[in-house]
């Protein structure tokens, strides 16, 4: 039989873990990032995971990469033009 207290902890955990993704999913729906923007919010919930969820790399890249992945295709904004000025005479 499975230690309560352990249960509860692994419960604790897993919704830390729907709450961040969430949280990061709605971020970049609605807040229309420049591409590199929205890759490090992406990179900065792939870290709390994996604080979350050690040694599960694997597991992200099969399940949440691919959402992430999607979300990015169609909410975020292209990269910001670097526009160089003009030089005056």
């Amino acid at each position: 039989m499975a230690d309560p207290e352990a249960l509860a902890e692994e419960a604790r955990r897993a919704d830390a873990l729907r709450r961040t993704v969430d949280v990061a999913c709605a971020l970049l729906r609605q807040a229309r990032l420049p591409r590199d923007e929205a890759e490090s919010v992406v990179a900065f919930t792939r870290s709390r995971v994996l604080e979350l969820f050690p040694g599960k790399d694997d597991v992200f890249e099969l399940v949440l990469r691919p959402r992430f992945t999607r979300i990015l295709d169609e909410f975020a904004a292209p990269p910001r033009a670097r526009v160089l000025p003009f030089r005056t005479r």
